[in-house]
């Protein structure tokens, strides 16, 4: 059961603080700030001992702060990826009763170009591909492409044009059509394309988000019901990559 960290004034606001200071969830959490990893990913990462990082990944869980997902390639290799929202909703909290300003402007942003790759470009790279575009009025370079392209999903064109995002003119694309772009950042948001390791020379950072494959779930209602849920997932995702692109490190 998840804890409650988002209880009114200080209560909650010490509550999520004392949950990630402390040192070893720290260094889980900033290790897993930039890419959903494997367990052992962060043991070589945080160079922590395994029953540790496995010990506080529980307790992130537990809090909602982290969360799992299984592999789409075979079900074998677990991810651990954090909660933007969650870990938002402490930030905001405290911001709020601190006052912190938090002020943004897409011409603030540097000259990026980012590539989102999935296994069929159909459906999460696409609507990665959009949010990026949208969010950062085009401000970022932004393509995606796939490793086996099919053609984008009518039902990723539906869900995006539900928050008004356009990405009807978008189209599958194989990777191989993008590397004359030399991406400052690749990013995976699939898990066959990740074990996949599609090769690309000089990218400056590669990253992987285990995003749940909303075109494999059965029953039209349920997977438009997916579909939503990752294009809102994506969005927190989006939102966090563009404050790691405003980051100066």
């Amino acid at each position: 059961m998840k804890n409650d960290i988002s209880g009114d004034g200080a209560e909650g606001e010490i509550a999520g603080l004392k949950l990630i200071a402390d040192e070893t969830r720290w260094r889980i959490l900033r290790a897993l700030r930039p890419s959903d990893r494997q367990v052992g990913e962060l043991v070589a990462l945080t160079g922590l001992p395994q029953n540790l990082v496995s010990y506080h990944l529980g307790v992130l869980r537990q809090a909602g702060i982290v969360q799992l997902h299984r592999s789409d390639a075979d079900g074998r290799a677990t991810y651990y990826g954090i909660s933007l929202g969650e870990l938002g909703g402490i930030y905001r909290q405290i911001g709020a009763d601190l006052a912190i300003p938090a002020p943004f402007a897409p011409s603030e942003l540097p000259a990026r170009t980012v590539v989102f790759l999935c296994r069929a470009n159909s459906a999460r790279s696409q609507m990665a591909e959009g949010w990026l575009r949208a969010l950062t009025g085009g401000r970022v370079t932004v393509r995606s492409g796939g490793t086996r392209p099919t053609q984008l999903h009518p039902l990723a064109n539906q869900v995006m044009a539900e928050v008004g995002v356009d990405i009807g003119h978008q189209q599958a694309k194989l990777i191989d059509t993008l590397t004359d772009l030399a991406p400052d950042m690749v990013v995976t948001v699939c898990d066959i394309a990740r074990e996949e390791c599609p090769l690309w020379p000089d990218v400056g950072a590669r990253m992987h988000w285990s995003i749940p494959d909303p075109v494999a779930v059965a029953g039209a209602e349920e997977r438009l019901t997916a579909f939503r849920a990752v294009r809102d997932s994506l969005r927190e995702r989006v939102d966090g990559l563009i404050a790691l692109l405003r980051s100066p490190g």
